[in-house]
């Protein structure tokens, strides 16, 4: 039997903390013990998680709160989590230099450097980008989850591109179900 995919911690940290924004403390600890996830409240991971409890999280918010306050949720916690990335994960120095670069060889570089860490955020999935015009980033995410969980890579994405390749980039999401899994595909217009 194979050892379970492990994703970072703050795909679960942020997404409590972007439901305490948008709902409050009280009210979302609440959410949290009625959908069967009050184990969270005052107990968030500090390390690697299994991708299931992530995926559970996002199964349980999107049957309480539909897709689009779901989708908003989670487009907020990758908004949240490529902050935390900025400040602890990716290196000042690494910041620099990607900034000093025209925004297609940025693109290229950070996404370089991004697929050899993939596993922390794509778990048991895959990871890959092309440098097409326009660019196009894709998550496979082979767990059984729901296509509401592209919007959280769509916000981790679109803030890191826009702090570290082009303050306009803009990112045109394609989410769906393909072959029992699902396809996030995004174009990067840098």
């Amino acid at each position: 039997m194979s050892t379970p995919s492990k994703i970072g911690p703050n795909s679960i940290i942020q997404t409590v903390a972007a439901l305490e924004t948008t709902y409050g403390k009280k009210k979302s600890e609440a959410m949290l013990r009625k959908i069967g996830q009050g184990y969270l409240v005052g107990n968030l991971p500090k390390e690697m998680v299994e991708e299931a409890k992530f995926h559970s999280l996002v199964i349980a918010l999107q049957k309480e709160i539909g897709d689009t306050a779901t989708s908003g949720i989670l487009k907020e916690s990758g908004e949240r989590t490529a902050r935390y990335l900025l400040k602890v994960r990716i290196p000042g120095i690494f910041q620099q230099l990607v900034k000093l670069l025209p925004p297609r060889p940025a693109f290229r570089l950070f996404l370089f450097a991004i697929s050899k860490n993939a596993w922390t955020f794509a778990g048991s999935g895959e990871f890959s980008y092309t440098m097409n015009r326009p660019p196009e980033i894709t998550v496979k995410v082979t767990f059984p989850s729901h296509q509401v969980v592209g919007n959280f890579y769509l916000g981790t994405f679109t803030a890191l591109l826009q702090e570290l390749v082009n303050p306009t980039t803009k990112i045109k999401p394609d989410i769906r179900k393909e072959n029992g899994n699902i396809r996030c595909h995004y174009r990067c217009e840098i």
